[in-house]
């Protein structure tokens, strides 16, 4: 059988009458949009979070999209953060009309370089997005030292970091917002799309509730535009309500398989060879991928076909040598250390059911790929 780096069909074997109750649940309720499901799981995630407020939107993109404009971001601004990452994080930044400065990371753990981010202020930077990637978070001292001095607001891009804590806080309660996605593949993820933003900030959240819903505060009365359409759907928050309650074991599930990695492939890391993920001092990290380097990266991922292992590249292109990023003028070359990553990282199967047969095959299929180069 073909291992692939993500697979839903064993957690849902393990939680299927749970996820057609929620779904029952819906139907039956006589309320498809913004009923008690959404309200429900908007009240237990912002509870998970110890915050104030949770809105529940369509997909991670549009909760990025929704957070910057209700951070009173639009054209003419600018928003620093950075180019490993996946696309949407800058989609969302085009899409709500500002520009994205892009800072490079670091080489030990792949997160921006908080060190590069305030020579890239200028008078139009609005926002720095950190991204939380890969399940565990910036530094975020001194970003908050930086906009404090600069009067700049933090969204924190929270899609792969549910549940990851930075010394002791929990990612998504360290800026004044902070965006999530629930794609299926995510370490809280939907069974279809979703996505919500928190805060601890009352007007934050009042024109969160507004974008997603047209502009509207009323019904029919449109009170701020630009307005949108972005409601996360009933039956995707009630399946996210079910799933939440099972978060922290999930966080644990992934821990064991990473651990389990470092016991069965970490005689073979050093430098120019195999390296395995870095959890920072102070960090709870929740492996939403587990992504490692080798600068034989091409050769190792062809390598385990033969074994019948599809493994997956996090990511191949950094956002800013996409063509689709060209009018932004960042050429190759400008950020170095995201463009090395980009052609030597690759992530190994990793969700909380993985079996340990198929982990144990995959150790046992790069060990003996490793030691054929």
């Amino acid at each position: 059988m073909t291992t692939h780096v993500w697979d839903y069909l064993p957690e849902y074997e393990n939680e299927k009458d749970d996820i057609l109750a929620a779904v029952e649940k819906v139907f039956s309720s006589g309320r498809l949009v913004l009923g008690e499901s959404v309200q429900g799981f908007e009240r237990e995630f912002a509870d998970y979070h110890g915050l104030a407020h949770c809105t529940g939107v369509d997909n991670g993109t549009n909760a990025l999209k929704l957070a910057l404009e209700a951070l009173g971001v639009g054209p003419g601004d600018e928003v620093i953060t950075v180019s490993n990452t996946a696309a949407p994080t800058v989609i969302a930044i085009v899409g709500a009309g500002a520009t994205p400065v892009f800072v490079d990371v670091r080489e030990e753990d792949f997160l921006m370089d908080t060190d590069q981010v305030e020579a890239a202020i200028t008078p139009r930077t609005k926002v720095i997005l950190p991204v939380h990637l890969y399940g565990q978070c910036v530094d975020m001292a001194p970003l908050k030292r930086i906009a404090e001095k600069h009067g700049l607001k933090i969204l924190e891009d929270c899609a792969q970091a549910h549940g990851a804590r930075h010394h002791g806080r929990i990612a998504g309660t360290m800026g004044d917002a902070a965006a999530f996605s629930f794609y299926p593949t995510k370490v809280l993820g939907a069974y279809g799309d979703g996505g919500a933003v928190v805060t601890a900030d009352d007007e934050t959240d009042r024109a969160l509730r507004a974008l997603r819903y047209y502009g509207m505060e009323k019904v029919y009365y449109v009170v701020r535009t630009p307005g949108h359409n972005s409601r996360l759907d009933e039956v995707q928050a009630e399946i996210l309500r079910t799933k939440l309650a099972r978060l922290d074991d999930y966080i644990e599930g992934r821990n064991a398989i990473a651990r389990r990695y470092e016991e069965g492939l970490g005689d073979l890391t050093g430098p120019g060879r195999l390296q395995l993920p870095a959890t920072n001092a102070g960090n709870t990290h929740v492996y939403y991928v587990y992504v490692v380097r080798h600068p034989e990266r091409d050769r190792i991922i062809e390598a385990l076909k033969a074994y019948d292992i599809n493994l997956n590249i996090s990511y191949p292109w950094p956002v800013h040598t996409m063509s689709g990023f060209a009018h932004l003028g960042w050429g190759e070359q400008s950020l170095p250390v995201t463009e090395r990553l980009a052609k030597e990282i690759f992530s190994l199967p990793m969700y909380p059911s993985l079996s340990e047969s198929v982990q144990d095959k995959t150790i046992a299929a790069l060990r003996d790929v490793l030691a054929s180069l």
